[in-house]
């Protein structure tokens, strides 16, 4: 039985993880650069915990060297890794929306809806930061609606936000963005779910190669 009463926003070590992990894939927060878990606590307004957390996730992933004195040093990314995680992303999302698609009824397509609608009205008013947490609700919807704790908690580790690249705004990256939700949403009303899935899988490449814009040419 599928409850999307459960669809939350993300733990607090995942939501931390997912800020440290955007800046450092755009080059927010720079190579070689100290972090510590206070400095970090303070800006994201978390407790140690889900923080020191977040730090332990991100160094598995080789983002981050952690040293002691609560600190941790941030490692490169390269193209390569930026690409490796997008790739990852485009097989679990669109596998993720395969077996929503299976478990589509109408009690699912509804809820699809609201959230997407909270999202449109948030990138029509500018409000990017509630965007981007109603962009985050949309994906965890349907990995809620394919009924698999262990793809959605894959795609929880995943998750970054919003892709943004050096060539585009965070309003015109939320137009694009909310613009490809409204035509899965389009598709999934119309029961057209291979289309669906062939949607979301070019918006997770689009946001790959939004992402790789941040590398400079050789």
């Amino acid at each position: 039985m599928i409850n999307l009463k459960k669809v939350q926003i993300l733990p607090a070590r995942e939501q931390v993880a997912s800020i440290l992990r955007s800046s450092i894939l755009t080059g927010g927060i720079a190579q070689g650069q100290s972090i510590t878990l206070d400095s970090v606590c303070e800006q994201v307004g978390m407790s140690r915990t889900p923080v020191r957390e977040a730090f332990h996730i991100l160094a598995s992933e080789g983002l981050l060297e952690l040293r002691q004195n609560r600190c941790a040093i941030v490692k490169g990314v390269s193209q390569e890794s930026v690409r490796d995680h997008y790739e990852m992303r485009v097989l679990l999302e669109t596998e993720a929306m395969r077996r929503a698609c299976e478990n589509m009824n109408d009690k699912i397509l509804e809820a699809i809806k609201k959230v997407h609608n909270r999202g449109k009205r948030a990138e029509l008013e500018g409000d990017i930061e509630t965007y981007n947490l109603a962009n985050q609700t949309f994906h965890m919807t349907i990995w809620e609606a394919a009924n698999s704790e262990k793809l959605k908690s894959f795609l929880s580790l995943l998750w970054n936000g919003l892709s943004l690249g050096r060539f585009v705004t965070a309003h015109e990256y939320a137009t694009i963005s909310s613009a490809e939700h409204d035509k899965m949403v389009e598709q999934l009303t119309k029961k057209d779910y291979e289309g669906a899935c062939v949607t979301m899988r070019e918006h997770i490449v689009r946001s790959m190669n939004s992402m790789l814009s941040n590398f400079k040419d050789n």
